[in-house]
């Protein structure tokens, strides 16, 4: 009878749009843990919970007005709402559903509805019985005012708190990853306890003159004592006693000593995970950094001068020493391989990220780098540092969308302009980041004075000018030497005097800033003058 309207539903669920994206909202607000909504949400839930605390605590001696039992109604109800939606969102019922119904379609079977419904039962019971299931319920407990008992569960809405705070669920992990020795010691703790308990009832019963009246005061003092905490309010006045509660002191600092190696050697191991938590939690505010995979001399050189302008970066190096110096010039950065899937989409590469910088000084990472980067996102622009030249057509192929070789760019350099004291002090002046030096690209308009002329005819030493480079993709300069493959264009490097320039190219020019600027205002002069130059 109802096997045709739940199969119709759960079909009508799967095809829902509107029922898929209202689904997706919420786990995107409550539980992914990458959204920027659930950092609001969880914002605006630590002070509903705060403030639904302190309204408890203030009605213990206060009768509350209408309105503030109106607003605690109000908060409430946002934390049954809040506990039904992660019930909601913990399985896709009707994914369970059709599952059954087609696995029975295909033996010829009839639709086992009984076993369905139990299915599903179970896995929302399944998600209750999970700790913060728990302490979400138990939290909601307080405010039934008839059972006025209930109110010491008012600590588990305190408890609450955990679940905004992603340091706090690490906390609990930690504690989870170092289940077996916890067990352990709380095994040993239960039997020095009973043990202990039993002693000092024995010795110190009332009717031995001792001030243990029963066994709640035993096993009180015996808590009190172990945990070296010693109130003073239960003391031993027999030998047996006084010998029970030096045997407790003694294995209490024991166990003390125990659990906090335990807690210490569980964080050191899970630092690095709480360091890039907080790493991924400052991507997530950003949107458009770039990744820089290597923090060698080329890499550090990189994010200083992304820093100086103010452009937000991350860097990922699996070498710790130069993590470490990454983290004493306060950058972001992950000690991890950057070579890895998980590692590159965790950092933000489809979340943010507008370019990969590969600059570590082996060219076989900085391929495997490419390769991750290219295959988790084809849109995004990689930079990837060659040393060797026979590298750089395998870093193309990988996916690279530029290829930067720096050796040999300061060899070509150092022999092209040996010699040339002007050019030396333009490029020094780049490099030692001197304001007044800069690069910049001017391009070859149509109809423009310069198109045609050579660059001797344009004298740019007496214009204090250095000319780098041409990019040009003309088939006129085809025979011109010093020539590299930029994409589909050539970058002519340093070229000879003879060397025309033709409409389309552009001049990449060395020099100070004001030089620069007069020599384009010359450029689009001419080209209003409909004369020489």
């Amino acid at each position: 009878m109802l096997t045709r309207p739940i199969i119709y539903l759960a079909y009508t669920l799967k095809s829902s749009r509107r029922y898929q994206n209202t689904k997706l909202f919420f786990y995107h607000l409550i539980e992914n843990t990458d959204s920027r909504y659930k950092s609001y949400f969880d914002i605006f839930m630590i002070c509903l919970v705060m403030i639904s605390v302190f309204l408890l605590m203030y009605e213990v001696d206060t009768q509350l007005t209408e309105s503030e039992m109106l607003f605690e109604h109000a908060v409430i109800s946002l934390f049954i709402i809040e506990y039904l939606l992660r019930i909601w969102l913990y399985s896709d019922n009707h994914k369970i559903i059709i599952e059954h119904y087609e696995k029975a379609s295909y033996l010829n079977t009839p639709f086992p509805l009984a076993t369905v419904i139990w299915k599903l039962a179970a896995k929302k019971i399944e998600y209750v019985f999970t700790p913060f299931a728990l302490i979400d319920l138990l939290a909601i407990l307080p405010s039934y005012r008839p059972l006025r008992i209930l109110r010491v569960l008012l600590i588990f809405r305190l408890f609450k708190l955990f679940r905004y705070f992603n340091s706090m669920k690490l906390f609990a992990e930690i504690l989870t990853s170092k289940r077996f020795e916890l067990y352990t010691l709380v095994i040993f703790l239960g039997f020095l306890v009973f043990i202990g308990s039993t002693a000092i009832y024995l010795f110190e019963h009332q009717a031995n003159s001792g001030q243990i009246k029963n066994l709640f005061d035993a096993f009180y003092w015996t808590i009190v004592t172990v945990s070296t905490v010693g109130y003073g309010d239960i003391a031993p006045i027999t030998i047996g006693g006084r010998l029970v509660a030096i045997a407790l002191i003694l294995t209490g600092l024991g166990i003390l000593s125990f659990f906090v190696s335990i807690i210490v050697s569980a964080f050191n191991s899970k630092m690095n995970d709480l360091l890039e938590n907080r790493t991924y939690s400052e991507l997530n505010r950003q949107d458009n950094f770039i990744i820089i995979c290597g923090f060698g001399r080329v890499g550090e050189h990189i994010a200083r001068q992304l820093k100086k302008d103010q452009q937000a970066f991350v860097i990922i190096d699996i070498d710790e020493a130069n993590v470490l110096r990454a983290k004493q010039q306060d950058y972001l950065v992950i000690h991890n391989d950057a070579s890895k899937n998980e590692v590159l989409t965790n950092a933000g590469i489809n979340n943010g990220a507008s370019a990969i910088l590969c600059t570590t000084g082996d060219d076989v990472i900085n391929v495997y780098i490419t390769l991750t980067s290219r295959h988790l996102n084809k849109d995004i622009r990689i930079l990837s540092r060659a040393n060797n030249q026979e590298n750089v057509k395998k870093l193309y192929q990988a996916g690279a969308s530029n290829v930067i070789q720096p050796f040999e760019i300061a060899g070509m350099v150092v022999a092209e302009y040996v010699g040339q004291p002007v050019a030396f002090e333009a490029i020094l002046g780049i490099i030692r980041e001197e304001k007044q030096f800069i690069m910049e690209t001017l391009s070859v308009n149509r109809d423009s004075a310069i198109e045609g002329k050579s660059i001797s005819e344009l004298g740019f030493a007496q214009r204090k000018l250095i000319l780098l480079g041409v990019i040009s993709s003309n088939a006129l300069h085809i025979n011109h030497k010093n020539s590299y493959q930029v994409k589909n264009q050539q970058f002519y490097f340093n070229p000879e005097p003879h060397f025309e320039f033709q409409h389309g190219d552009l001049l990449v020019v060395l020099g100070k800033d004001y030089a620069i600027k007069h020599f384009r205002s010359q450029i689009d002069k001419s080209i209003q003058k409909e004369g020489g130059w």
